[in-house]
């Protein structure tokens, strides 16, 4: 019986993207920071090596990090929904993350091509 309870927790683990683990990984690690006006200060302190950004955003939050991120060459990665980039760092709904740490943002964004 107990098998049959946690299967849905045990079949989740399982599906795990390899992008979603290592960003995981990296807020563990203290390198990740959410929310777009924190996000947006560490760009324009040129902390953030990757930015990622989900498709479900506001168009405005969409236009205001891309033009940050162009203007100062970082780049922008495309994530399919806000839970699912949530979900990678463990929080609930997340629109965009960067990775301040030069290792993570290289792995990811190879990920994530």
């Amino acid at each position: 019986m107990k098998c049959l309870l946690n299967w849905k927790r045990e079949y989740n683990l399982l599906n795990i993207s390899p992008w979603a683990s290592l960003l995981g990984l990296a807020n563990r690690a203290g390198k990740c920071i959410s929310g777009e006006e924190l996000v947006v200060k560490a760009v324009q302190k040129q902390q953030a090596k990757c930015v990622l950004l989900s498709q479900d955003a506001s168009d405005n939050t969409k236009k205001k990090i891309t033009d940050k991120c162009s203007f100062y060459r970082v780049e922008v990665k495309w994530i399919e929904n806000r839970y699912s980039l949530g979900n990678a760092i463990g929080k609930d709904q997340r629109v965009v993350v960067a990775v301040t740490d030069q290792g993570f943002a290289k792995k990811l964004t190879a990920l994530l091509d």
